[in-house]
């Protein structure tokens, strides 16, 4: 696959919520490509619109107008093409760190030998080696995202979508996360599509960032 590959493609992007009777434009006319290999950081104040660009090419929200294609096809729904990270960690309490990362593979079927062979990779790359058998309330923050950083990974998606993964870590966690991330990126190679509201995250993280407008979210400029 070529590099300049596009693999994300947002087109005249629109989305209208309704609250209390009252129509909020969330999104207005947002274009926005993302080549193979990519690490692009989505950039804006709180409410802009970043989560809901992040959900729409997740196939958990649907736009009202515009086009959102994946390797030229359009999103319509989820699926396993796309791993989300989300800001709350979101794992199953009654699991342990490995069967926390198979779970979407048990759900496709996989045998649990092949199971536990990705897992054993994913829990090396993130750094995990020795938790396999922990529950989630035996780690600590920056643990449980890298969990759910595996999690996303098992499913071996093209693109990697992450809301604000690291927003509710302390200062020196956030940072061990993102050169954690620069890590995984390096070695995987994944398209990226990350979520943030932080000038310095998206200067350290990405290669390309995005910076919206406040509401209604366009796309004002972006920057390499």
């Amino acid at each position: 696959m070529d590099e300049d590959e596009v693999i994300i493609s947002f087109k005249h992007l629109s989305k209208v919520f309704t609250k209390d009777r009252k129509e909020i434009r969330a999104l207005d006319d947002f274009n926005l490509d993302v080549r193979k290999g990519e690490f692009v950081c989505l950039l804006g104040p709180s409410g802009c619109g970043k989560t809901t660009v992040l959900r729409i090419i997740a196939g958990l929200e649907s736009a009202n107008g515009g086009e959102v294609s994946l390797h030229g096809k359009n999103v319509t729904s989820g699926g396993p093409d796309r791993g989300m990270v989300f800001q709350e960690f979101a794992l199953f309490p009654w699991r342990t760190v490995r069967k926390n990362i198979e779970f979407g593979l048990e759900v496709k079927g996989v045998p649990e030998s092949e199971r536990s062979k990705t897992s054993s990779q994913l829990i090396e790359l993130v750094g995990l080696k020795g938790f396999e058998d922990a529950h989630p309330k035996e780690l600590s923050g920056g643990m449980k995202q890298r969990v759910g950083i595996a999690r996303a990974l098992a499913n071996e998606p093209a693109v990697l979508l992450m809301d604000e993964p690291f927003g509710s870590l302390d200062a020196q966690t956030r940072n061990l996360m993102q050169k954690e991330l620069l890590r995984i990126w390096s070695a995987m190679g994944k398209t990226i599509l990350f979520v943030t509201h932080s000038v310095d995250e998206a200067v350290f993280l990405a290669d390309r960032i995005v910076v919206m407008t406040a509401r209604q979210a366009k796309l004002e400029r972006s920057f390499l």
